[in-house]
């Protein structure tokens, strides 16, 4: 590293050095944590401007504690539609360990330093936009491949996580409205994604949109990342009033870095889609620096995370440390509750290849079509 820089540059930095919490894994060695840090640093020494930290926004509600759902696999009542939230792809894995979370001081110091997050993102976004983009029609669906563990706790109890699991999913780019979104795969069963409703009524699908983005949907959207910001926003607040979710279960900040991290995970981005969305998310109240987070698959990288203090847990996005490549998603909780305890892993998922395929079923690695591994 050099030592150069002086004045509010230095003092970033060292800002920066505090924020980096011990290692959350017991098994990564000390060399391993001393390159995250240096990747971090090293991305604040090379940002020679501030980057916004704020956004337009309520300030934090309360509410209770929220149950997250996987996209639904049967066909599902329309009332039942609800229990999906403003997204119905939620992934709930985690690996082997525990994750333990970080020292008050360390949280403390991570609240009120959002620059490293926004630096961070800023430079995520610059690799995202410089990738290259693909042509998806109508016809084709979007495949994603994750490693994935399921929830067999009771709601709102203990949490129990299953192994690890691969999970490959088809998503439907037909710009709708649609019944049939797609299919599953898992545990050596195929299961069709399909919304509507039961006993002979009139079935009705989503058509593409925040409940189900398709590549042209998403290439539809703003790239300013305040305008964006605020299309996520008024669509959330949309999809809450048709579900007539109650104003303490509602938090504009907190339901836009989940609806951005809900796409990250479960899409095939656009390139400025996806600069847009991370520059947007830098401009959450709350967002801050896990400078070292381990996906699913056991990949070490750098995350990017936010508190929900009210359910009592913190939920990170997981980056490369080199490429600056997505890997996954944890989540785990910051304090003790009901469904266990402080540094307990809720959520963890690994994002193992994209890609682009012509049929339901085929796979990019084997077909030789459009596919991204990560």
């Amino acid at each position: 590293m050099n030592d150069r820089t002086s004045g509010p540059d230095r003092a970033e930095r060292e800002e920066l050095a505090r924020l980096s919490p011990a290692p959350a894994e017991r098994d990564l060695p000390p060399g391993r944590h001393l390159h995250h840090k240096d990747t971090l640093m090293r991305l604040i020494d090379q940002d020679g401007t501030p980057a916004a930290a704020h956004s337009p926004g309520a300030p934090d509600g309360t509410r209770a504690a929220r149950s997250r759902f996987l996209r639904p696999a049967v066909l599902l009542p329309a009332a039942g539609l609800a229990l999906g939230g403003v997204l119905l792809t939620t992934l709930a894995v985690t690996g082997q360990d525990g994750a333990p979370a970080p020292s008050a001081a360390g949280t403390a110091s991570q609240a009120a330093s959002p620059r490293g997050a926004a630096v961070l993102l800023d430079r995520i976004a610059s690799v995202a936009e410089k990738s290259g983009g693909q042509t998806v029609t109508g016809d084709q669906f979007v495949y994603v491949k994750s490693l994935v563990s399921g929830n067999e706790g009771e709601l709102d109890g203990p949490v129990k996580l299953t192994e690890p699991d691969e999970r490959e999913v088809w998503f439907s780019q037909q710009a709708g409205p649609v019944i049939d979104e797609g299919l599953i795969h898992q545990d050596g069963s195929y299961l069709p994604i399909t919304v509507g409703v039961p006993d002979g009524e009139i079935p009705v699908g989503y058509p593409a949109g925040l409940n189900r983005p398709t590549y042209t949907w998403l290439a539809s959207l703003p790239t300013d990342p305040d305008a964006l910001l605020r299309r996520l926003t008024t669509e959330i607040t949309r999809d809450q009033d048709t579900r007539d979710t109650p104003a303490e279960d509602r938090d504009p900040d907190r339901d836009a870095f989940d609806a951005i991290g809900e796409l990250l995970r479960e899409t095939l981005m656009p390139p400025k889609t996806a600069a847009a969305l991370y520059k947007a998310a830098a401009k959450i109240p709350g967002v801050t620096l896990d400078s070292d987070a381990v996906d699913a698959a056991g990949r070490h990288g750098i995350g990017v995370a936010r508190d929900d203090t009210r359910a009592g847990w913190r939920t990170a996005w997981i980056f490369d440390s080199t490429t600056l490549e997505y890997l996954g998603e944890r989540s785990y909780l910051i304090r003790d509750t009901s469904m266990g305890k402080k540094g307990t892993l809720i959520n963890k998922s690994a994002v193992l290849e994209r890609g682009v395929v012509d049929a339901l079923r085929a796979r990019p690695s084997t077909t030789g079509e459009s596919s991204t591994t990560t």
